[in-house]
Formats: C-alpha cells, structure tokens, sequence
C-alpha cells in the first residue's frame, strides 16, 4: 500500500508543480497585456482571455494537490479535537459521500460540455479572441479526474492511518 501511495504522491506533486508553473504564466501574461495596455496602448482582447485560462487551469488542477496537501478550507470546531483515527475516518466519509459522487457528476457533465463545444468549433464571441473553446473546457472533467486520483490517495494514506492505529492496539 504504501508504494502505491509514494507513486501517488510523486504525480500528484508533479501536476501541483504545474500549478504552480501555470501560475507563473498566468502572471508573466498579465504583466505582458498591463504593459502592453497602459505604456503602449495596444489592448489585446486574446491576452486578455489567455488570463483567466490559466487562471481556470491552474486552480482546478491544483484542487488535487490542495487535497492531498490537506490545505483546504474547512471548519474545525470539532475536527481539530477528534484523534488521528476519528479524523482518518472523517476523511475516508468525505471524500467517499461527498467528494466522489460530486467529482464523477462533474466529469460526466463536463465531458458532454468539452465534446459540444468541440464539435460546434466554438471560439471566443470577442474579436480578437481565443479559439477552441473546447481546450480549456476539458479542463473541467480533467481535473476532476485528476481529483479522483487524489482520493484514493486521500482514502489509501487514512486508511493506513486506521491500520497502524488498529495493529498498535
């Protein structure tokens, strides 16, 4: 089991790296599009876009690392006093009741969402604008694809949790 966990975690890293390297592009071009606007009045409709298409791709592709990393935003009034083994078990019920029924509509939902839009062409309505609309679209099921991926890894590493806790006894 914990083989299959470092392997895990060396992809989830390495998507979380892309991340963070869509990031950097994301503020490279939004360094480049005020340059271009405010010094040398020359707007461009296509960086502009390119902004929150990076923006879209690095945040949904980094909700697999946040999970892993266990960086999400939650309410710990409770949890923050539960033991390692109540915690895992929270863990393991999130991520299978809520995390993966909604992570599967999403893909099957999105997939439908990326093939109508690859199949009309469909492009930016702004002139000057991105084409292939369906490129960033598939972004959505991707990423929670992706996200899946992370609960098993979420699941495996709570699930060891609960095992040591169980052989220790």
């Amino acid at each position: 089991m914990q083989s299959i966990i470092n392997k895990l975690n060396k992809l989830i890293n390495a998507t979380g790296y892309f991340s963070a390297l869509l990031m950097m592009l994301m503020l490279i071009n939004i360094f480049y599009d005020v340059l271009m606007r405010y010094l040398f009045n020359n707007g461009n409709i296509g960086m502009q876009e390119m902004e929150w298409h990076l923006f879209s791709a690095m945040f949904m592709l980094g909700l697999g690392y946040t999970m892993k990393e266990d960086g999400h935003v939650r309410i710990d009034v409770f949890y923050d006093h539960f033991s390692q083994p109540k915690k895992a078990i929270v863990n393991i019920f999130g991520a299978l009741v809520f995390t993966l029924p909604f992570s599967l509509m999403i893909i099957y939902f999105g997939t439908q969402y990326t093939y109508d839009a690859f199949l009309l062409n469909e492009g930016s309505g702004d002139p000057g604008g991105l084409p292939n609309r369906w490129i960033i679209r598939s972004v959505i099921p991707i990423s929670f694809g992706f996200l899946i991926l992370c609960l098993v890894q979420v699941i495996l590493v709570n699930s060891l949790t609960l095992l040591v806790k169980r052989e220790a006894k």
